[in-house]
């Protein structure tokens, strides 16, 4: 008799189930339900649909050889049955089979299955305030969606974009506004910072500045009170607590949050954060397996739980569950959690956990902070890739690693050798001695992620000490606060020149190769703050003034090329 499988959901998992499971059982009577009737795209690839990086709707549809993957492909190609605009509406684990209704038609009738397989996704957090259900206010759940901004958009009837959300979507939506359509876009962050919880805060600000540099308007630490509207009945505008902003367009990029109701009813064990699967991803019933946005998967840094809806992550879980309904043994361990975005010509990534975070599981952490080439610095399309590897003091243990850089293939490839390492509980060590493809026009000799290992080693050992940037900009602030500080600054004299007279004794400058004969030039009753470019002169100075009796010194690790990222207003006019 052929095994019957159902699978609920046809986005990400549910697709690379049915197909691996079919190449696997190709005499399997296999069936995908979806109460939509666009199935099998990109979702991740919505924002640059928007911003035309992606010039039609269809090509998020499409396979890699050009077929748009609907009903007919699914069927003829795959042998899978696909019944769209189908809703699952219970599934009777005693009767073993799916109760289903035909949207169109509204008939109702069911589905017998051996395996049920659910990849029902995740829906947008839609913020409970007055205007949330305006024309015009849009939450980004779908191809539809996307297709109705652009539609917006390609009429020209946004001048006005307010996006609510700082998040991964959120900005990547501010982008596609601000870039190919031109409108005078705005980012409501109700937390303190843009990627909240994901990157540290130096690194949410440079991602900010950089943005705001190209038209991205940013408030951060409100929230969305109200969206009103317009005689017409439309959005028009959004009140927080601090401003009213007028609004062509309204984007609700607030989260996503698992859709577990159906495992819910179906009596399956479920936790805030998804279904609960086991490392095979079959849920309480082993009968039925569940993957993609929908469950909860373990972090395999914490040991904990956690939601991390991802497309990347659902095609790896779909291809275990067909392993195991082909009887092959297969498992998903979990993830360390890795995220890498573009805005505009810059990215921004990261993997593991941040400093914040892993501080607040417990960790006795650090952060070595750098400013490496991307590529040999004599190449010339070399740039600056401010990096911050997040360690373990007592074990070593990396926890992760942030990168801001251009919009190439060189953070991209830091955050994956990380990624990889860190599943494996990697060291300082490993991430020292890593072995890295080299050639000029890709990286340098010392690749940046062996040389950010090897400030975390310096750090870790006691060899090297830093200031951290949030303080070093507090003192810059409020000079007061430490009287006791004094910048010492190792760059080129003409580099140092407009610091020495805009912040006048707090500041000395001494060129990097005339330390050693000038030194009894440095009081000896200040704490140093050493600076450079990067922050590898700053380490070799504070190295010797320790030998000559002078302790008192911190290193600004990643040096100005970090700082000059930042936007601070304290910094000289040329």
């Amino acid at each position: 008799m052929k095994k019957k499988i159902v699978i609920i959901g046809g986005v990400a998992a549910g697709p690379k189930t049915a197909c691996h499971s079919k190449r696997l059982l190709p005499a399997a009577d296999i069936t995908i339900l979806d109460q939509d009737s666009l199935i099998s795209y990109g979702g991740c690839g919505i924002p640059y649909y928007v911003s035309g990086d992606v010039s039609d709707e269809d090509e998020l549809r499409k396979t890699s050889f050009h077929m748009t993957r609907d009903e007919s492909f699914f069927l003829h190609a795959k042998g899978v049955k696909v019944r769209t605009r189908t809703r699952a509406l219970a599934i009777d684990r005693q009767k073993k089979c799916v109760e289903v209704e035909d949207l169109a038609s509204g008939a109702r009738d069911t589905v017998p299955y051996d395996k049920v397989v659910m990849a029902t996704g995740s829906q947008p957090f839609v913020l409970p305030i007055p205007g949330a259900d305006l024309p015009g206010v849009y939450t980004i759940s779908d191809l539809h969606k996307a297709i109705a901004i652009k539609q917006e958009l390609a009429r020209g009837a946004v001048g006005k974009a307010v996006v609510i959300g700082g998040g991964a979507i959120g900005l990547e939506m501010a982008e596609a506004f601000a870039d190919l359509w031109g409108a005078e876009t705005s980012v409501i962050e109700f937390m303190p910072q843009i990627l909240p919880r994901i990157i540290d805060p130096p690194f949410a600000v440079m991602l900010q500045n950089h943005m705001q540099k190209h038209g991205v308007h940013f408030y951060t630490g409100e929230g969305a009170l109200a969206i009103e509207a317009d005689a017409s009945g439309r959005a028009c505008r959004v009140v927080t607590p601090k401003r009213t902003l007028e609004a062509d367009i309204v984007v609700m990029a607030a989260g996503v949050r698992p859709r577990t109701q159906l495992a819910k009813e179906a009596g399956l064990l479920v936790s805030p954060l998804g279904i609960v699967v086991n490392s095979r991803l079959q849920t309480s019933d082993p009968d039925i397996f569940a993957a993609g946005d929908c469950i909860e998967t373990t972090n395999l840094i914490t040991g904990r739980k956690f939601f991390a809806p991802l497309g990347s992550l659902a095609n790896r879980q779909g291809r275990v569950i067909g392993d195991n309904l082909a009887g092959i043994h297969s498992t998903f361990p979990g993830v360390v959690g890795s995220f890498i975005m573009k805005a505009f010509e810059s990215c921004i990534g990261t993997t593991g956990l941040s400093l914040e975070a892993a501080r607040a599981e417990g960790f006795d952490a650090d952060a070595s902070l750098t400013a490496p080439s991307d590529r040999a610095h004599f190449f010339p399309t070399e740039a600056k890739m401010p990096m911050q590897l997040v360690f373990d003091r007592k074990s070593r243990r990396v926890l992760g690693l942030q990168v801001f850089g251009a919009a190439n293939d060189a953070a991209l490839a830091r955050i994956n050798a990380a990624a990889a390492l860190i599943s494996k509980g990697g060291t300082i060590d490993d991430f020292s001695l890593l072995e890295m493809a080299y050639a000029p026009p890709f990286a340098t000799a010392i690749d940046a992620l062996n040389a950010a290992a090897n400030v975390a080693d310096n750090m870790a050992c006691g060899r090297q000490r830093n200031v951290a940037v949030q303080d070093f900009l507090a003192w810059m602030d409020a000079p007061a606060s430490q009287p006791d500080w004094l910048a010492l600054d190792v760059r080129h004299p003409k580099e140092v020149e407009p610091f020495a007279e805009k912040f006048g004794n707090l500041w000395l400058g001494i060129p990097y190769n005339e330390v050693r004969g000038r030194f009894p030039e440095i009081p000896r009753d200040r704490k140093l703050i050493i600076i450079c470019d990067a922050g590898t002169r700053s380490y070799e100075v504070q190295v010797f003034l320790e030998s000559e009796g002078m302790p008192e010194t911190l290193v600004l690790g990643g040096g100005f090329n970090v700082i000059s990222r930042l936007g601070v207003e304290w910094w000289p006019k040329k």
